[in-house]
């Protein structure tokens, strides 16, 4: 290890033995998952993830679960955390059991190419209190698809949401007779020289949560798979079903109070269909703010440059309290409030992890797309964007101009951008944003990260085309 990454945990000497212990127990159950597997073979791994899944999808364990992440984070809602807890843990369990993840994964005769799959080792996961039981689950479940063991280090905040979820997955793993050590959390209280320790002492670090943590991550001098900032522009086209769009705008915006970096932060409408849109989004339960309530927004929404906890992932009524918002908010279940200028002179371009979603007026879908483009630059770019059309060329044209990811066409945006019944994303709770984001990956997070390939290479006839064959159009247009 590299005296610059030891550094990183030298001003807490008891952060190295605590971690070394809890590493050491970790690859101790590891070596017991893998006789298991060698003897078992898959199926046995995929009674661990399914148990892991059993864990916090069981209706009672995913709405106790839902019920201290609301009481211990003080963010979101619990039905939509009741919701993650089980939409996601299904999915990313159906998408889990239709792969083989141990020994011989792909065979390719042709190419004389086999390929094994083999675990990465310990993994530390960087978990966020956002969601701080669903994310430790899922993250869980695609390490122990890999054979590995997983160590969760959650914010000190959200300790006590996710060390409920921690248990039950170790007493689902002791039920069907697995260490329960192949799953485990950081004590109480996590420090930053605990969960750095943690990096230096894990084989792959999995870091969703502040950027700081994010950078943390990449500087541990191990593999990372960090994630980037969300803030997703949302294209509503002149030709797009504007009640439909609305109403999945709304589901999407309003689901677990805004909390999901998937959630949107920006609708861009185009001008020929702006004020039927506006009227559609308000009859979803959206309310136009007036210019001084948007100036409050702005005002209050942020305090000494950092988002007002009285605000972030609360419920429509804290904002009508908060930015003193007319009685025809009464009842509304998110706020618009309209913008015309992007970067930090205007936080509205922003993200917001609020029910107050910006509002760009385009003058026609090339601007729009200029607006989506310029709002990503400032914040978000690599993370995702979509658009409401019936013109899926204008789709084609997001998705080959702007950087990012992910460009979803008609669905809300926060149950399609991690994965969704309806579309082809693998399930998860953490999205890769590419180098664009100084990410690794620009992917869904799946099990395929969570494993190293071997190749087993074998002889093929000779695949050597002629030097005419490859040079001969060059040297035809350019000469030799």
């Amino acid at each position: 290890m590299t005296d610059p990454a030891r550094r990183l945990a030298k001003s807490d000497t008891d952060a190295v033995p605590i971690i070394a212990a809890t590493v050491a127990r970790a690859r101790a159950a590891m070596a017991t998952y893998a006789t298991e597997i060698a003897t078992l073979g898959q199926p046995r791994i995929d009674e661990a993830v399914t148990a892991l899944a059993w864990s916090i999808y069981k209706p009672d364990n995913a709405r106790r679960l839902a019920e201290i992440a609301v009481e211990v984070t003080g963010l979101g809602n619990v039905e939509s955390k009741v919701i993650k807890n089980t939409r996601k843990t299904f999915g990313t369990l159906r998408d889990l059991l239709r792969v083989k993840s141990t020994g011989i994964i792909e065979e390719l005769p042709e190419r004389g190419l086999v390929k094994w799959a083999k675990p990465v080792g310990v993994v530390a996961a960087i978990t966020p209190s956002t969601n701080p039981s669903a994310t430790p689950v899922n993250k869980a479940m695609m390490a122990l698809k890999g054979g590995n063991a997983i160590v969760i280090a959650p914010p000190p905040s959200a300790w006590a949401a996710s060390e409920p979820a921690v248990a039950g997955m170790r007493a689902e793993l002791a039920r069907i007779g697995l260490p329960p050590d192949l799953v485990q959390i950081l004590p109480n209280p996590v420090t930053r020289e605990t969960t750095n320790e943690l990096m230096l002492q894990a084989d792959l670090v999995v870091c969703t949560g502040s950027q700081k943590n994010v950078r943390q991550a990449y500087s541990s001098g191990k593999p990372a798979l960090g994630v980037g900032l969300g803030n997703v522009p949302v294209v509503i086209d002149a030709s797009a079903d504007l009640d439909s769009a609305a109403h999945k705008i709304m589901l999407s915006k309003t689901f677990d109070n805004a909390t999901s970096c998937s959630s949107e932060n920006a609708i861009v409408i185009v001008d020929s269909v702006y004020d039927a849109a506006i009227a559609a989004l308000e009859r979803a339960g959206g309310y136009l703010a007036s210019a001084e309530e948007r100036q409050r927004i702005v005002e209050r929404l942020w305090v000494g440059g950092q988002l007002n906890r009285n605000v972030i992932a609360q419920g429509p009524d804290a904002l009508v309290r908060v930015f003193d918002l007319a009685p025809a908010s009464a009842g509304c279940k998110f706020v618009l409030a309209e913008e015309t200028g992007i970067g930090a002179a205007h936080p509205l371009s922003g993200e917001k992890l609020s029910l107050v979603l910006a509002v760009y007026r385009a003058r026609d879908f090339t601007d729009a797309k200029r607006i989506v483009k310029d709002i990503l630059a400032y914040q978000g770019r690599g993370h995702s964007c979509g658009i409401h059309t019936a013109d899926l060329e204008h789709a084609s044209e997001l998705a080959r101009d702007i950087d990012v990811v992910r460009v979803l066409v008609n669905q809300p945006h926060t149950f399609g951008n991690g994965g969704g019944f309806d579309n082809g994303l693998p399930f998860t709770l953490t999205m890769g944003c590419g180098s664009w984001q100084a990410n690794s990956f620009s992917d869904n997070l799946n099990w395929r990260l969570f494993v190293n390939i071997t190749h087993l290479v074998t002889t093929i006839p000779e695949d050597k085309p002629s030097e005419h064959a490859l040079f001969g159009a060059f040297w035809q247009k350019y000469g030799k």
